[in-house]
């Protein structure tokens, strides 16, 4: 640019020069060249002067890192990903033959904490807490076991203890206490904060319990709870229970608005006692309920540990076996906490599964149930220490396959 300058200008003189030239002298003329020189000089160096100087600039700004910024250090952020993982714990058959109501007397009453105290915190800290309630609970001192089991209130409190949210009603003694035993259960759960399904005083209950929903973590679920049968007995008077119906169960999940419901979970009384491989019903009925969107089974009955298996898909647990009893023959002396993880992802447009078994074992006295990182430490009589090692043992062969 300034070179361009210097050429206007220069351009710009010669109709003076000629002028003079024309009009004055030689001698003016003379004088008014070398004035004219002079300029162009001055000009010619403070022209070299400004580009030494931009040169300087850029020869600085070069070595310094200043003119051409370094990107070869600069780190891309990544975007963040949200994932939030639901935890979910199901517990076996919760079962109150006497010796165990006789076990947890106090003097001023019935006290069943002891019994659940090694695994609360494994409920407490799950995000909902599930278990099968396999016994009616009554308000007379009349209690009584197997066949026909009716449980004092005290046991209800120590679900709520144990920092449990469902009590599944949908299994062969949830009439055990005749209609009075339904209303009474449904009663003292519903007056603790226990959700209940599977048994109802009415249809109207029934209306509004049948389908459990709840919200964590911004995950919607579902839950329904059947049962095979209730011992030859039928519901009497108003009272409804959940059976295992085909085309009921099919009717039940219709009303469920997937939309709206992200995780279905289908809790089953269903298979053979003491079997310890799911039956072809079973599997029959897993496939019906997969195929009508469920996304986790959750299964009891057969007081016995069976198999389970998670996938893309789901997870299915085919027996649980015993939470807490008084069978103390092998396979029924305990059973499995389920313990399922859904997790959901921004980046994924399914839920995923995650599933752990954690076996426990029924000790005596007491019947405190321990879980493997209780039972391998704490002091046991020598019988009890032998039942235990064989209960892990055979329940991590069938897991696992494998042994001690």
């Amino acid at each position: 640019m300034l070179f361009l300058f210097c050429c206007v200008c220069v351009a710009s003189l010669i109709p003076k020069i000629i002028f003079f030239v024309l009009n004055i002298g030689s001698h003016v003329f003379y004088a008014y060249i070398c004035c004219i020189m002079r300029n162009l000089v001055y000009i010619t160096y403070i022209f070299i002067a400004v580009m030494l100087s931009l040169l300087f600039v850029w020869t600085v700004g070069r070595y310094y890192g200043v003119a051409e910024p370094d990107t070869s250090q600069c780190v891309d952020i990544e975007p963040v990903v949200k994932s939030d993982t639901i935890r979910l714990m199901f517990g076996g058959d919760v079962m109150q033959h006497m010796p165990q109501v006789n076990a947890a007397r106090t003097d001023s009453g019935y006290d069943y904490r002891p019994s659940f105290k090694y695994i609360a915190p494994m409920f407490r800290d799950a995000d909902i807490a599930v278990v099968n309630l396999e016994t009616t609970l009554t308000w007379n001192n009349r209690y009584t076991g197997y066949p026909r089991f009716r449980s004092p209130l005290e046991l209800a409190d120590a679900l709520v203890d144990m920092g449990i949210d469902i009590a599944l009603l949908a299994n062969n003694h949830c009439l055990d206490g005749d209609p009075i035993g339904v209303a009474t259960t449904t009663e003292e759960l519903d007056k603790r904060g226990i959700y209940f399904t599977g048994a109802f005083r009415d249809e109207q209950q029934r209306q509004e319990r049948n389908v459990i929903r709840f919200e964590c973590h911004g995950v919607r679920f579902a839950l329904i709870n059947y049962t095979y049968d209730t011992n030859g007995l039928v519901p009497r008077g108003d009272v409804k229970v959940n059976y295992i119906d085909e085309e009921q169960i099919k009717k039940d999940i219709s009303t469920i608005d997937r939309n709206e419901v992200d995780c279905l979970i289908a809790c089953m009384h269903w298979g053979a006692e003491y079997q310890r491989r799911p039956n072809e019903e079973q599997l029959a009925l897993e496939q019906m309920l997969k195929e009508e969107g469920v996304d986790i089974i959750i299964g009891s009955h057969p007081h016995v540990v069976q198999r389970y298996k998670v996938d893309s898909t789901g997870v299915v647990f085919y027996s649980l076996g015993n939470l807490v009893s008084n069978q103390r023959k092998r396979y029924c002396n305990g059973g499995l906490l389920a313990e399922v993880e859904v997790v959901r992802c921004d980046t994924i447009d399914n839920l995923q599964f995650k599933a752990m078994a954690h076996p426990v074992f029924v000790a005596m006295p007491g019947y405190r149930i321990m879980p493997k990182h209780i039972g391998d430490t704490i002091k046991m009589s020598s019988d009890s220490r032998r039942d235990y090692n064989t209960f892990m043992s055979d329940t991590e062969s069938l897991l696992y396959g494998k042994s001690k």
